[in-house]
């Protein structure tokens, strides 16, 4: 058989916390997005469970080539942490990110991703939704510790990556002002308090596609559409460059 070029997929990389770890499961935002994109681009969920800002930091050049862009082929980047940076301080220590760090963590996030060949403007910063504090209290007793959140310090920690967005030249998806708007009752969209429910996941992946659709509208449909295929010489619509 003749040599032939390997296919290349682009990447639409999802780099967050629980919220983004979970978003594959079914009725999943990420899951969604993928299923827009399919024969586009590959969605990579590169959720981490429970992390914050300060990890994800260190952990980014694991993710993405920073030394040879070259190699990455990332069409767009969504960074989805502070649910668990704005955890109290006393009482959840692990966790906690100071506000000012969490700010500056945001901007190295950026610069990292630059130097990894992802320009600003492919850059989606998400903020934390939310806190239903009754719900997610209830959730934090059965692990036999106190209210470890308060909606207002997810509130500060979403207007701080809403500044540093707009600082870098990137998008940010403010959820936790959109969820709340008009004195909507924003608890419908989450599951436990702090974890989206369904309607809170069609609601991310709705309000997200608006951002991320320009971002990849110029992506091509990969390999052809199968009526397209020559079925009496399928090696010169399969095997050959676009």
């Amino acid at each position: 058989m003749s040599k032939f070029n390997t296919v290349i997929w682009p990447k639409v990389i999802l780099f967050g916390d629980s919220i983004t770890q979970f978003s594959f499961q079914a009725h999943g935002w990420g899951a969604e997005l993928a299923n827009k994109l399919a024969r586009k681009c590959d969605v990579v969920n590169r959720g981490l469970s429970g992390y914050n800002s300060r990890w994800a930091k260190l952990l980014l050049p694991r993710i993405v080539n920073v030394t040879n862009s070259a190699d990455n082929n990332i069409a767009a980047v969504t960074v989805f942490f502070g649910a668990n940076d704005c955890a109290l301080e006393d009482k959840n220590p692990q966790q906690h990110i100071p506000l000012k760090e969490y700010s500056e963590n945001l901007r190295d996030i950026s610069r990292l991703l630059a130097s990894a060949g992802v320009p600003a403007d492919r850059v989606i910063f998400i903020t934390p939704p939310p806190l239903n504090e009754p719900a997610w209290e209830k959730e934090c007793i059965l692990k036999g510790c106190p209210l470890n959140r308060h909606n207002s310090a997810a509130g500060q920690y979403a207007q701080a990556c809403v500044q540093v967005a707009s600082e870098c030249g990137a998008v940010a998806l403010d959820l936790w002002t959109l969820m709340q708007k008009d004195g909507q009752d924003y608890t419908v969209y989450l599951s436990d308090g702090l974890h989206l429910s369904q309607r809170g996941n069609q609601f991310v992946a709705q309000h997200l596609w608006g951002l991320l659709e320009s971002r990849v509208a110029d992506l091509p449909f990969i390999l052809p559409y199968w009526g397209d295929v020559d079925a009496k010489s399928p090696e010169s619509s399969l095997l050959c460059d676009p």
